[in-house]
């Protein structure tokens, strides 16, 4: 059962048996984090079966003297209607049929990826190449697979800090391509698995119980205290509105956040009035363009913030004004990309090897072609993230 969610009466949630919950591992053989096998006596926690199979509760992953720390709050399982109904005031094609999913408990990052953290990410360029040059973990063909590609830093970061670059505001302007390869050095520095969401977890997240246009109900007149929208000035520090009922700041508004989903603008065509559970509901991308951002971004009205707004990616526009031939596989250059950023999930238990490459790889042959001509081209750095590496990246005292 999940309890002290705020003192909110939260819809039914279905609770799933996960054996060997309360006993599951890191990559090193250590307990993972955020699992308790006894019942907490205060905050927030998510409980399997009854208990049985433990409580999954908040807990903060953070490297000594650096910039990554950040807060995962358990989102118990349950079922999500996906979409709008058509009597939805704002409401756009690509935001139907509706259709539900069932999903089992995840935790979800408490706020949007921050600079600070995605910065960290970005000294592995100058890390692998180090690394490299030393002759020092080799990226060879047996172990490519389990490599991390890099770009080199921004070509013209005046252009995109224009709205900040605070290490408390989101990240942004990233491809989903990257926002993945940040996801898989995350895990490889942990050895928790941490990834991007499914569409359907992001809006179960962001609904948070509620079956209405916002978490907190329909009225957009108290959107203020839950969303960054409407602005010119760019995005806020993360975490400086409301949370929903599930503890979440900023699902709505602030920055659009990366699903691993692929968009179509004709929505869910073909799944109308249908259930799925888990990653059946998954629309895997096999194409570069048009992958799934959710939740609106700062410039974005009241009506492009609502929890079943949706937008494609488009690599052209999004990379128009980037010089570089061919363009970058790890940045966006042009608006409304600028307002695109991302947020970590991490499942209950850990998934197979196969699902995580889903969660982790390229998956089109466009995508592959640009990063092999940047590596070539010495325009991007390929290493294997390992937790020895975290000293590397931690600041001079």
């Amino acid at each position: 059962m999940m309890n002290h969610w705020h003192s909110l009466a939260v819809c039914a949630f279905v609770c799933f048996l996960l054996p060997g919950f309360a006993d599951a591992q890191d990559s090193a053989g250590k307990p993972l984090p955020g699992i308790c096998k006894t019942q907490p006596d205060k905050g927030l926690f998510v409980a399997i079966d009854g208990g049985k199979g433990g409580y999954m509760v908040p807990y903060t992953e953070s490297f000594e003297r650096t910039n990554i720390s950040f807060e995962m709050i358990p989102v118990p399982g349950g079922v999500v209607t996906m979409g709008s109904p058509v009597s939805e005031a704002g409401r756009s094609e690509d935001e139907g049929p509706q259709f539900t999913v069932k999903l089992n408990p995840f935790w979800m990052a408490k706020t949007e990826l921050t600079w600070g953290e995605y910065n960290t990410f970005m000294r592995s360029y100058d890390v692998f190449k180090k690394l490299t040059s030393a002759g020092i973990r080799q990226v060879t063909d047996g172990i490519r697979a389990d490599a991390v590609t890099v770009p080199t830093p921004l070509y013209d970061p005046g252009k995109t800090y224009e709205y900040g670059d605070d290490k408390n505001q989101p990240a942004v302007t990233m491809t989903q391509y990257s926002a993945k390869q940040y996801t898989k050095w995350l895990s490889g520095l942990t050895g928790v698995q941490y990834r991007l969401p499914t569409e359907a977890e992001w809006e179960f997240a962001a609904r948070a119980g509620s079956k209405t246009a916002y978490s907190f109900g329909d009225n957009p007149t108290e959107l203020e205290q839950y969303a960054v929208f409407a602005a010119t000035e760019g995005a806020a520090k993360v975490g400086s509105k409301a949370p929903n009922a599930f503890g979440l700041h900023d699902m709505h508004g602030n920055v659009w956040e990366w699903t691993i989903d692929q968009f179509s603008p004709k929505g869910f065509e073909g799944r109308a009035g249908k259930s799925f559970t888990g990653f059946e509901a998954t629309h895997w991308p096999t194409e570069a363009d048009s992958r799934c951002v959710r939740g609106g971004g700062w410039q974005d009205t009241a009506q492009r913030v609502r929890s079943a707004a949706r937008m494609g990616s488009v690599d052209e526009d999004w990379k128009d004004e980037d010089p570089n031939v061919p363009l970058s596989p790890w940045w966006y250059t042009s608006d409304p990309a600028r307002m695109v950023g991302m947020r970590l999930v991490r499942s209950a238990t850990p998934l197979s090897k196969e699902l995580m490459v889903k969660f982790w790889e390229i998956d089109a042959e466009a995508i592959q072609e640009d990063v092999d001509a940047r590596l070539q081209e010495g325009r991007g750095a390929i290493g294997i993230s390992v937790p020895e590496l975290i000293k590397e990246f931690q600041r001079k005292k």
